[in-house]
């Protein structure tokens, strides 16, 4: 029996496998990785372990072409590369400890040796993630849950804003994404799913972290947390993005159960501009995202503000709360992606060189962690269906009455059947346990004159702010101005300073906006 829902919010956090996250939590009925399975680096055998480091000492790499190696191996993924795509290679799971021990996409450095193996460590769930632990056996684990592509988290993000990354499958360059971000932002050949819930007359909100709340050592807004990467979208601003602070009072007033559709953006910590030390890579530290190299106490923080929050206003008894993560960010995960359908349809020209390997985008990527909460989802469920980010957009298209974006949510799985009871359980918990409390990790030592990446997150949330400056400008001459002025940015220290700069200017047009 499907009930009747009045409001979806969704909350995506950042890079973990569904293994790291769950596979030693000791949930009954799962498909999860066990201490027999391993990767071998450099003669040495790495096996699957409990008890994952809070914090990675370096980041595990997750773009494109890592991924392809952690999952088809060094050798075959060579073989791809080199060849320019083709069909994706056969998956055997087999280069995860190679990858980490090698890569250096991320520039954070390489692991010490004693660290190789902890890209096949994973929590001990129900005491390092006491919150998720209970979300998932409280209301439903999903153990088949994938990122939308083998790839990083700007493609996977845009799927769950368009069942599409628009032909993405790389981070974002500063010279290839310059263009689009200049005008009027990422493009969809069917737009996005806020374009289609104006379309057909149904409100919706975003909402991110801006304040950074929960993290037990909060980087402040100059590092560029506060930037929502789904205003990187056409027809959305970072002034259409509300901050965390505003929820509690926004969801208990009457008319929010007129806002069918709530997305979630954690604050995204040290992510861009607080540069590594020696390495010339970020610190990732800071935030709610739970970002390898910060401790997952934020992200559990802002998950249990957030179920509090919904579970004990007014609109409970009609709501879903999808939670998941955006791709697996390089750690290990037993099950082998399988098909998907592509997206279909012309991608729109969103810059140059955005799919450099022809990739087709019929196969999934890696499993994430999902979690859905309702109070028509039975205790302690446990779903073996197959989704990807795009099942997000289905659900919602599906319990509106609107019809899909792409070939990919056409297809895709969505999880009313979850919401089984006939009744909204009397049972559920109205707080939740507290975050485990980490003790502090001290960032290496800043090097503000590092120049910036030619790719990568940081360069994609600049162009976020530049769209939004540029929007703001009043004519041609200024926004020609803005254009010449952004890209004489060159280092961490002039990063920092147009972040802070660009911050005050959101904070004044939000502010002129809620006094409207």
């Amino acid at each position: 029996m499907t009930q009747t829902i009045t409001n979806v919010f969704v909350v995506m956090l950042e890079n973990h496998s569904f293994d790291n996250i769950f596979a030693m939590s000791g949930i009954p009925g799962i498909r999860a990785a066990t201490t027999a399975d391993s990767n071998t680096y450099d003669g040495k055998t790495y096996r699957v372990k409990d008890g994952a480091p809070p914090a990675m000492t370096t980041d595990p790499g997750h773009e494109f072409e890592d991924v392809i190696e952690q999952l088809c191996g060094k050798d075959a993924a060579c073989k791809y590369l080199n060849g320019k795509g083709g069909a994706y290679p056969a998956i055997d799971r087999s280069g995860f400890a190679h990858n980490y021990a090698t890569s250096t996409s991320e520039d954070t450095g390489r692991p010490a040796a004693g660290h190789i193996g902890d890209i096949m460590a994973c929590f001990h769930t129900p005491t390092q993630l006491p919150v998720i632990h209970q979300l998932a056996t409280e209301f439903a684990i999903c153990d088949a849950w994938h990122s939308s592509l083998p790839g990083p988290t700007w493609p996977n993000r845009f799927f769950v804003h368009g069942a599409s990354s628009a032909g993405m499958t790389v981070s974002p360059g500063l010279w290839n994404e310059v263009e689009w971000e200049s005008f009027d932002g990422f493009k969809y050949a069917n737009g996005s799913i806020y374009d289609r819930l104006n379309a057909t007359g149904h409100k919706w909100r975003l909402y991110i972290d801006c304040d950074n709340a929960f993290s037990d050592d909060p980087s402040g807004p100059e590092y560029g947390g506060w930037i929502s990467q789904a205003a990187s979208l056409k027809n959305i601003h970072l002034w259409d993005v509300h901050r965390l602070a505003k929820f509690q009072a926004d969801v208990n007033a009457p008319a929010y159960r007129d806002v069918r559709y709530t997305f979630i953006e954690p604050n995204f910590g040290k992510s861009f501009f607080a540069k590594q030390g020696a390495a010339p890579g970020p610190t990732y530290k800071g935030g709610s995202a739970q970002h390898p190299e910060d401790d997952p106490s934020g992200g559990e923080g802002l998950l249990k503000f957030v179920y509090e929050t919904i579970r004990n206003a007014p609109l409970w008894d009609t709501s879903l709360l999808i939670i998941t993560y955006d791709e697996h960010g390089g750690f290990y995960d037993h099950v082998v992606p399988c098909a998907a359908p592509a997206p279909g349809g012309k991608d729109p020209d969103n810059g140059k060189d955005l799919n450099p390997y022809n990739f087709d985008f019929q196969t999934y990527g890696v499993r994430v962690p999902a979690v859905i909460v309702s109070p028509f989802v039975p205790k302690g469920t446990v779903d073996h269906t197959r989704y990807d980010h795009a099942s997000a957009l289905a659900t919602v298209e599906r319990i509106l009455g609107i019809g899909p974006l792409t070939a990919r949510d056409a297809d895709a799985n969505d999880v009313r059947h979850l919401l089984s009871l006939p009744a909204p359980r009397t049972d559920c918990p109205a707080t939740l346990v507290a975050p485990l409390k980490y003790p502090p990790v001290p960032s290496p030592a800043e090097n503000s004159d590092a120049p910036l990446p030619s790719c990568g997150n940081a360069i994609g949330f600049l162009q976020v702010l530049l769209k939004a400056e540029l929007a703001l400008a009043d004519d041609a001459a200024a926004r020609a101005a803005i254009a010449a002025a952004f890209l004489s940015l060159k280092t961490h220290a002039d990063a920092r300073g147009y972040v802070a700069r660009l911050y005050a200017m959101i904070e004044e047009k939000r502010a002129a906006l809620s006094s409207r």
